[in-house]
């Protein structure tokens, strides 16, 4: 029986198959190559790699302004008339597209690693150009509708910025490998050049990058000052429906220092709490009054209002996404909520001495009160019983009457102003957006004796940095959280920060350098004169590096080129040295008869 042999035999190789199989469809052996990558194929890379800073840019910006979800969402209520949370939806699709994204790159960097030839699919290059509009879109819509929301990239740096540098560092040390690769592969004294330089500079750039880095976090913790006191902001809307009794009294059992609430006067006469300029949002108007749902807040009787439900919407609607952490008592109770009177706020601040932060909505001009709806609040919160020390007043409207009433209110204000002007119309406290406050305003404020108080502050990594700050009060819908943050996050002496930096840049530049003299071995070698007897293909050859099916085929010719040269020089200088007697040698040619006659005699 005849055993028929294999002609030649390839072993398996599972990972670079996954690899081209996976990136461009390429999973047979003859469909990968060695050769070079077309420069249409280069041009999706570099698409390929915008893409992905842009998709990190962006969902990094997303996963950041998580403290601003609920603040979102109330926006695109505005803007449609429809309660949806599309703020999780959002994040699950970024997250989603920036994993497929890196994932792409990832093999891309692979095929390069290996000499392999780059062909992207095109499926995936369909994706890729739909993830890259998707993002663009994205991106343009909130510089159109929301471009103050941009401010929390650079806010969050002052607590993410250390920690991005050291995994920055990371990323461009391992890709070290690859630009080594590179560089022992390229032929071209230029390419070379551009490669290196290139890569140093942004490798100088990233070890310098911490110079640029201001955080109120770097600081000695002797220098930290007292944790910020929590307002609640409609209570506990993460426990219970906002501007409800069920809301202030978690606020108070979570240890809030405060209460903020809206205030607006129904349309006879009774102020209330209420955040929207219309019911539709925190009501079941539209089931008991749908004529009534789209009036102004304060247009409706309060013997229509004290007959709404304004609890029901919290557990069907879920905002924060905290309702199945409540007990069933505890549903039960909030989605049986009613509309809230100033006067049933005032009782319970009063009971537990806590402040109240309230801002007065403006009526209607042809509202009955629109005269005297000041007046009417004003006189409603003194005949409360509660101590005028305990008011904050934040309305700009007829703040000299209310002064007057009231001497005691402490005024402040939601507008930013010069500290002159400020103190001109007796306001002692300013309540103004995260956003809108830096570290120097801080300072400013507290060295002319005014209270600073910030919102809407949720997460834990913005209350610290703020505390690290010097922020006096926040105002919150997570008081439950807030209040539990002992400590900031993370507090680290400058000096202790600086040994960190150098030792990482330390530690990157030694990886690197030991990776370059690795992937370039046997060229150093070559220039360093211990194996000049080589030739450029010989080193070429020999080098750790992947080359094209081509150029490998070339050196090969080369080198047997070179060495039959070799060979046939040898000879020539052998007949040339016997001829001359060169070295002392005898030009007697022996021959063969020659060689006998020796032996015969």
């Amino acid at each position: 029986m005849v055993k028929h042999q294999p002609l030649q035999y390839y072993e398996p190789q599972l990972c670079l198959s996954c690899l081209t199989g996976i990136y461009g469809c390429r999973w047979k052996r003859y469909q990968r190559s060695h050769d070079d990558t077309t420069k249409w194929e280069l041009l999706w890379f570099v698409i390929l790699m915008f893409t992905f800073f842009l998709t990190l840019t962006w969902f990094y910006f997303w996963w950041e302004v998580h403290n601003d979800y609920n603040e979102f969402n109330w926006f695109l209520f505005n803007r449609t008339g429809h309660w949806d949370d599309w703020s999780i939806p959002i994040l699950i699709i970024t997250a989603a597209g920036f994993t497929y994204i890196t994932a792409l790159l990832m093999l891309a960097l692979g095929h390069i690693a290996v000499g392999q030839q780059m062909n992207l699919h095109w499926l995936h290059k369909g994706f890729l150009g739909v993830i890259l509009i998707a993002t663009v879109i994205a991106m343009a819509s909130i510089e159109e509708m929301w471009e103050e929301e941009w401010d929390v990239l650079l806010i969050s740096f002052q607590a993410t910025a250390p920690f991005l540098h050291i995994g920055a560092l990371g990323a461009i040390t391992l890709l070290a490998w690859i630009i080594a690769g590179q560089f022992a592969r390229s032929e071209k004294v230029i390419f070379q050049m551009f490669i290196i330089i290139a890569y140093l500079a942004v490798v100088l750039a990233l070890y310098l990058v911490p110079l640029t880095i201001s955080s109120p976090c770097l600081m000695d913790k002797k220098d930290l000052g007292m944790k910020p006191r929590i307002i609640g902001h409609g209570g506990a809307p993460m426990l219970a429906p906002e501007n409800t009794l069920m809301s202030f009294q978690r606020a108070l059992d979570h240890q809030a220092y405060g209460l903020e609430a809206d205030v607006t006067i129904s349309y006879d006469g009774v102020p209330f709490l209420m955040h929207d300029s219309t019911l539709r949002r925190t009501t079941n108007i539209d089931r008991v009054f749908p004529e009534l749902s789209f009036l102004h807040s304060s247009m409706i009787n309060w013997t229509d209002l004290e007959r709404l439900n304004a609890g029901d919407w919290f557990v069907k609607a879920d905002p924060f996404w905290t309702v199945s952490s409540l007990s069933q008592s505890d549903a039960t109770k909030a989605e049986n909520q009613s509309v809230c009177k100033l006067s049933e706020l005032l009782v319970l601040a009063k009971e537990y001495n806590a402040t109240v932060l309230l801002k007065v909505q403006p009526v209607p001009y042809d509202h009955p009160y629109s005269s005297s709806f000041i007046n009417i609040t004003v006189t409603t919160i003194l005949t409360s019983g509660i101590s005028e020390n305990l008011v904050i007043w934040l309305s700009d409207t007829e703040r000299e009457l209310v002064r007057d009433m009231a001497p005691s209110f402490h005024l402040a204000s939601d507008l930013k102003r010069d500290v002159k002007s400020l103190q001109e119309t007796g306001i002692s406290l300013l309540n103004l957006r995260y956003t809108d406050v830096t570290t120097e305003d801080i300072r400013e404020y507290k060295a002319e004796n005014l209270t600073l108080n910030t919102y809407t502050v949720n997460e834990p990594w913005l209350y610290s940095v703020l505390w690290c700050a010097g922020v006096p009060s926040v105002t919150s819908d997570a008081s439950h959280v807030l209040s539990k943050v002992p400590f900031p996050i993370w507090l680290m002496p400058p000096d202790e920060y600086y040994i960190i930096w150098i030792t990482s840049d330390v530690i990157s530049f030694t990886v690197i350098v030991g990776v370059f003299i690795l992937q370039n071995y046997h060229l150093i070698r070559w220039r360093l004169g211990s194996i000049r007897t080589y030739n450029p293909e010989q080193i070429m050859l020999s080098a750790a590096v992947r080359r094209t099916s081509r150029d490998v085929r070339i050196m090969k010719e080369k080198l047997i080129f070179a060495e039959i040269n070799n060979s046939m020089d040898t000879a020539d200088d052998l007949s040339l040295c016997s001829e001359n007697r060169y070295d002392g040698f005898s030009n007697t040619a022996v021959t063969p008869s020659t060689d006998a006659k020796l032996h015969a005699s």
